[in-house]
C-alpha cells in the first residue's frame, strides 16, 4: 500500500510540475520572451513524453502479467520490472502461480511415469460435450494391444471394437467382468476389465483398468509360492540346524580316546533329540503329502443332518471335557452329494479350530447354521471366540501356517482344499468379534 501511494504520488508532483512549468511559459510568452517561453514548451513537452511513455510501459507490463496468468504461460521474467513497485503484489500473485505450475507439471509427470510401468492396460476419459475424448492411454495398454495413442473415442473404436461395445452398451457406467480381447491378431485371450466414473471440478471422467487373467494369476501363484518356501525353509532350518549341531557334538565325542560316562549321557541325549527332531521333519513331510496328494473325492448322496451329527459324536468328547456349548440351528435337511469321510474331515477341522480359539474365554459357545441360496448350500460355524486377528487374516489358509505350538498347520488349508475339490468354496469372516467359517457347496 505503502508503495502505491509512493507512485502515485510521484506521477501527482509530475502533473504539478508541468502544469505550473506550461503556467510559467505562459507567463514569459505574455512578457515577451519568446525563446524563453519556447524552451520552457520544449522541456514539458519533453516531459508529457516521457510521462506518455513511461505509463504505456506500465500498462502494457499489467496486460501482459494479466495475459499470462490467464493463459497459464510462465515463460516470462518480470524481475526486470522492479521498478513498477506498485505491481508487487501482482508480480508475487505471478511467481506464486508459476511455482505452483511448476509443481503440478513435475507431479503429472511422476504419475504419468508410475502409470507408464504398471502391467495394468489403463485408459482415462473424459468427456466433452457428447462426445469422449481420450485423456490418458498408458504405455502398457498402447503397447500390449497394438493401439496407437489416439485422442478420440471414435478411433480407439476402430482398433478395440469388441471393447468399446461392452462399454458403450453399458452407457459409461460402472463395470466388472471378464471378457476376451484379440491381441495383436493372435489368439484371443482373457482379461479382467473394472470400469469406474467420476466427475471432478466439473469434468467428466471415465477410468478403465484391464489386467491379464494370466498375469493375474501368476503373481498370486508367484506368492503362494514365496510364502510356502518361507513356511518350508523355516521348518526345514529348525530341524537341519539342532541336528547338524549335535551331529557336530557327537563327531567330538567319539574321536576322543576315552568316553566318560557324562560324554556317554551327552551322547544319549543328543541321539534322543536327532531322532525327536527328526520325527518331527518326517511329519512335516507327511503333511506336505497330504496336502499335494489328496485323493479325488468319491461322492455320494448324504443328508446334511447325518453328515453333522457325524462330525459331532466325533468330537462330543472334546466338547465336554472343555465345557463347550454346542448349537445346531439347522431347522431343514438337504440332501448333498459328497465326500463323507472327506467333509467330516472339514468340519472336524474347523470344530477343532473353534475349540482352540474358545479355551481363553468364558462364554464357550459353538453355533452351527444352515441356509439355501441360488441352487447353493452354506454351511455356518461360528465361535464366541476373541476372532482372528487382522495381522493374521490373510495367512490363515497358507500350508503349515499356524498360531498353535502342537499345531502343524494344514487343517485349514487341507479342508480348503477339499471342499474346492467338491466345486464350492471354504470362507471366513469376523463379525462383532466372533470368527464364521462359511462353507459351500453346489447343489448337483
Amino acid at each position: 500500500m505503502h508503495k502505491s501511494l509512493k507512485i502515485h504520488h510521484f506521477l501527482f508532483l509530475r502533473l504539478i510540475f508541468i502544469l505550473f512549468g506550461t503556467g510559467i511559459s505562459i507567463f514569459l510568452l505574455q512578457k515577451g520572451l519568446v525563446f524563453s517561453a519556447i524552451f520552457g514548451f520544449f522541456i514539458i513537452f519533453l516531459l508529457l513524453l516521457e510521462l506518455y511513455f513511461y505509463l504505456k510501459n506500465a500498462f502494457s507490463v499489467y496486460d501482459r502479467t494479466i495475459t499470462s496468468i490467464l493463459q497459464n504461460d510462465f515463460t516470462s521474467n518480470f524481475a526486470k520490472y522492479k521498478s513498477y513497485q506498485n505491481y508487487s503484489a501482482l508480480f508475487k500473485l505471478y511467481e506464486t502461480l508459476k511455482r505452483k505450475g511448476n509443481e503440478q507439471v513435475s507431479k503429472d509427470i511422476v504419475y504419468r511415469s508410475i502409470l507408464n510401468n504398471i502391467e495394468t492396460g489403463i485408459i482415462i476419459l473424459q468427456k466433452e460435450e457428447t462426445d469422449w475424448s481420450i485423456f490418458l492411454m498408458n504405455d502398457f495398454f498402447s503397447k500390449h494391444f497394438d493401439v496407437p495413442k489416439v485422442s478420440k473415442w471414435k478411433y480407439l473404436k476402430n482398433h478395440l471394437p469388441s471393447l468399446c461395445e461392452i462399454i458403450e452398451g453399458q452407457d459409461f457406467q460402472e463395470i466388472k467382468q471378464s471378457l476376451e480381447i484379440r491381441v495383436n491378431h493372435q489368439d484371443t485371450q482373457t482379461f479382467v476389465m473394472q470400469t469406474s466414473r467420476s466427475q471432478i471440478f466439473n469434468h467428466d471422467y471415465f477410468i478403465v483398468l484391464l489386467d491379464s487373467i494370466q498375469n493375474v494369476i501368476e503373481k498370486k501363484e508367484k506368492e503362494a509360492w514365496i510364502n510356502l518356501m518361507k513356511v518350508i525353509s523355516h521348518e526345514l532350518l529348525n530341524s537341519i540346524t539342532p541336528i547338524r549341531s549335535l551331529s557336530q557334538n557327537l563327531q567330538d565325542l567319539v574321536q576322543q580316546d576315552t568316553i566318560s560316562a557324562e560324554d556317554l549321557d551327552d551322547m544319549k541325549s543328543s541321539v534322543a533329540t536327532m531322532l525327536r527332531r527328526s520325527d518331527h521333519l518326517q511329519q512335516f513331510v507327511e503333511s506336505y503329502r497330504k496336502l499335494a496328494m489328496l485323493p479325488s473325492p468319491k461322492k455320494e448322496k448324504i443328508e446334511l443332518s447325518k453328515w453333522i451329527e457325524n462330525s459331532f459324536q466325533i468330537m462330543a468328547p472334546l466338547f465336554k471335557k472343555e465345557k463347550i456349548e454346542v448349537v445346531n440351528m439347522i431347522a431343514f435337511d438337504r440332501r448333498l452329494y459328497i465326500d463323507p469321510q472327506q467333509m467330516e474331515q472339514v468340519l472336524i477341522n474347523l470344530l477343532t479350530n473353534c475349540i482352540y480359539t474358545l479355551k481363553e474365554t468364558m462364554n464357550k459357545q459353538i453355533i452351527v447354521s444352515a441356509e439355501v441360496k441360488e441352487k447353493r448350500t452354506f454351511i455356518m460355524i461360528t465361535d464366541t471366540g476373541k476372532g482372528i486377528e487382522k495381522e493374521i487374516e490373510s495367512k490363515i489358509f497358507l500350508p503349515f501356517f499356524t498360531t498353535r505350538k502342537e499345531g502343524a498347520g494344514i487343517g485349514l488349508t487341507l479342508s480348503k482344499n477339499i471342499v474346492e475339490a467338491h466345486g464350492g468354496y471354504l470362507a471366513h469372516r469376523n463379525d462383532d468379534e466372533k470368527t464364521t467359517f462359511v462353507i459351500c457347496l453346489l447343489d448337483t
